[in-house]
């Protein structure tokens, strides 16, 4: 049991190890583009390529890896992340850089696609919905610790020594997995098959992720404009915005036992009134702390508790979930991203924040409307769910 909860810590780790590899360019961008003589929009692929590469790759590796053991493709997946970050810290010229970017991209959908339904392969049912919290955490943890350290290690030694940092944190998760991980059976490859089961869920992410990243990606510019925030201040607030972001993710994982679709419909319909009242006093500095502080709380819980509900709604095709769900987060986080930029040149601040509120507000209209199908679903789930934890073994 003691071993169990070790392996599940090793893949939590290994997500921080791949969310810090996909996000450490943003602290870092100007220097990168000075040293390889490119213009720092330009040098921004760094952070859009792995994205846009993990939305394409993860049902392109879930197809791949067929009945291989997960445990020797997770392995194999860190060591392309650490051979990946060590040939960014090499890279003499921007496209080089941008190829070993695309390897990074293809380890973070592969490792989502394997990772995000793994805590309940590892523990006894009872302990699913925690072990899943543990895992997604990394998400949190990296935002809070892992790109703040990789850009202070930037200032300090370079940019290169960031990613041979985070190259080096890569191998020690490789052995750590390669220690502590049963053997993972595979169940087959991706099967499209009942993946109708998966609609609502895969809708809601592509409304409540653009949804915040739209406003989210601009939060400096939004807490400098409009809430008079100083400059030198806005690192501290991200800070705690994450740490209310991990403690988000435990929370969610606790109330998914009860309800996950109940739980993405609370998040969704938090996140959408926070931003309303961004909207109506975020011209106020504690009205603006006081509420990015319950943002963070809100979309921390997020990412696992959408896992929670594809699992529950499709127990017996956990990778395809995974594989989609990871396709659809990534696809969500640059369109989000691209919408509010768009936005906040042409109209402004607040109305990205409108922009948000809305597609949030209409993921909570949508979570809170089960069709027959997901109810169905719900009702497949009992069945499946022993089908899926027996084949396990």
């Amino acid at each position: 049991m003691i071993r169990s909860w070790f392996a599940v810590s090793a893949v939590a780790i290994g997500t921080f190890s791949v969310v810090t590899s996909e996000m450490v360019p943003v602290g870092l961008l100007p220097v990168i583009g000075a040293d390889l003589g490119a213009a720092e929009g330009t040098t921004g692929l760094t952070v859009t390529v792995p994205g846009l590469v993990a939305a394409l790759g993860a049902p392109a590796v879930a197809v791949l890896i067929g009945r291989w053991d997960r445990r020797h493709v997770l392995c194999a997946l860190m060591a392309l992340l650490a051979a990946a970050n060590l040939l960014s810290a090499l890279a003499p010229a921007l496209p080089l850089l941008l190829a070993a970017r695309v390897l990074v991209g293809l380890c973070i959908g592969g490792f989502w696609t394997i990772a995000a339904g793994l805590g309940a392969r590892l523990v006894p049912e009872r302990s699913a919905g925690l072990a899943t919290s543990l895992v997604f955490s990394g998400i949190a943890a990296a935002s809070v610790l892992g790109v703040p350290a990789g850009t202070l290690v930037g200032q300090f030694a370079g940019w290169r020594a960031a990613f041979l940092a985070v190259g080096v944190l890569a191998l020690v998760v490789l052995a750590a997995l390669l220690v502590l991980l049963p053997p993972l059976p595979g169940g087959g490859s991706v099967r499209l098959t009942g993946a109708r089961r998966l609609r609502i869920p895969l809708v809601v992410t592509m409304l409540l992720v653009p949804g915040h990243f739209a406003a989210y990606t601009y939060v400096r510019p939004l807490l400098e404009q409009r809430s008079g925030v100083a400059a030198d201040s806005i690192s501290v607030l991200l800070l705690v915005y994450g740490v209310a972001g991990i403690c988000g993710t435990f929370l969610a994982g606790a109330l998914t036992r009860r309800s996950a679709r109940g739980t993405v419909l609370g998040l969704s319909a938090l996140i959408a009134a926070v931003l309303a009242l961004l909207v109506l006093f975020g011209a106020g500095q504690p009205a603006a702390i006081g509420l990015l502080v319950l943002w963070g709380l809100g979309y921390g819980g997020v990412s696992v508790s959408l896992q929670t509900w594809l699992h529950t709604v499709a127990p017996d095709m956990p990778e395809t979930g995974s594989a989609l769900f990871t396709a659809a987060f990534n696809l969500a986080i640059a369109l989000g991203a691209l919408a509010g930029g768009t936005v906040l040149d042409g109209l402004g601040p607040v109305a990205v924040l409108v922009l948000g509120c809305a597609l949030t507000a209409l993921a909570a209209l949508v979570s809170a409307n089960p069709t027959r199908e997901s109810r169905s679903a719900a009702r497949e789930s009992r069945s499946g769910a022993r089908e899926s934890r027996s084949a396990v073994g």
